[in-house]
């Protein structure tokens, strides 16, 4: 892989394709951004809406595809559920059509996935990425986006699918919604609180994503979490300790399916055990293993 590199990222101007594309900057690399608002992509980055405005001579080392609907943003409906879908389906196969139309093809294809992929059920087994998923939404989605993405690899792309479970960081991703509560002493446990979350701290799946890219011999799927999930019990306790503050009031079951409906029930009040056996055979280390530190990072 070359020292410098030429890398095409699609929703680079989210949570986590901002923070990779603060990283990749750091490293020299030039960045394109596929976005609907190019105008709003700053320099040095590129952005362009359409990948037929990209001329024949531009060659992409990498191709990180992270553009998608958020998942949690709105109780999940038919037509929500729809947008969710095809926000993923449609880039990805714009891309997969891309790749088969230009001459020098991508040494690596990182395409965005979830842990959701794993789907519902209580088990305190710990699952890697040979575990199947399940009839849920959240797993479908998963499997219909990676399905999509695995064309690549039919022409000779090698393709790393990142199944990403919670993202702990400044400025955004799942934390942001959970600290004002927290913060004011009303966060609780979700439900029995017996269910799993697995996390991962936002310096770890960039360093997750720049490793796939620098190693050949990792390719399908790839868990973005780190080796130490904790319950939702755990997690309240923890983020309780960091922020100095009580987490006696949990959120009944009832309440989570009463205003989030299957949103709630999918993502709120369930969780597996997820471990990201790939890249640690592969030799990544770790940054943050243990849950408090990566809280006290991140906040």
């Amino acid at each position: 892989m070359p020292s410098k590199m030429n890398v095409l990222i699609t929703g680079g101007t989210g949570f986590i394709g901002s923070a990779l594309c603060t990283r990749l900057l750091e490293g020299k690399h030039d960045i394109t951004v596929l976005s609907r608002h190019p105008e709003a992509i700053k320099a040095p980055l590129k952005g362009v809406r359409e990948l037929e405005q990209l001329t024949d001579d531009v060659v992409f080392d990498s191709v990180i595809n992270l553009a998608g609907e958020p998942i949690a943003n709105k109780r999940w409906s038919e037509q929500q559920k729809q947008r969710i879908l095809s926000s993923r389906l449609d880039t990805t196969e714009k891309l997969i059509r891309y790749f088969k139309i230009i001459k020098h093809k991508p040494r690596v294809f990182i395409s965005g996935s979830a842990i959701g992929y794993y789907g519902l059920g209580e088990t305190n087994d710990s699952l890697d990425e040979s575990a199947t998923g399940d009839e849920s939404f959240s797993s479908q989605l998963c499997q219909q986006w990676e399905s999509a993405a695995l064309q690549a690899e039919a022409l000779g792309i090698r393709t790393c699918l990142l199944r990403t479970g919670i993202v702990l960081g400044k400025g955004g991703g799942a934390l942001s919604k959970m600290l004002p509560p927290f913060k004011m002493g009303l966060g609780g446990r979700m439900g029995t609180g017996k269910h799993w979350m697995s996390w991962i701290h936002l310096d770890d799946l960039m360093g997750i994503i720049l490793y796939c890219i620098h190693h050949d011999n990792l390719n399908g799927a790839i868990n973005g979490t780190s080796p130490n999930p904790v319950t939702n019990k755990m997690f309240t306790k923890t983020l309780g300790k960091v922020l100095k503050r009580p987490t006696l009031l949990p959120m009944p079951t009832f309440a989570i399916k009463l205003l989030m409906g299957q949103m709630g029930e999918e993502l709120l009040l369930s969780g597996k055990r997820i471990l990201p056996v790939n890249v640690l055979n592969a030799g990544y280390n770790f940054k943050h293993i243990e849950l408090e530190d990566a809280l006290l990072c991140a906040i």
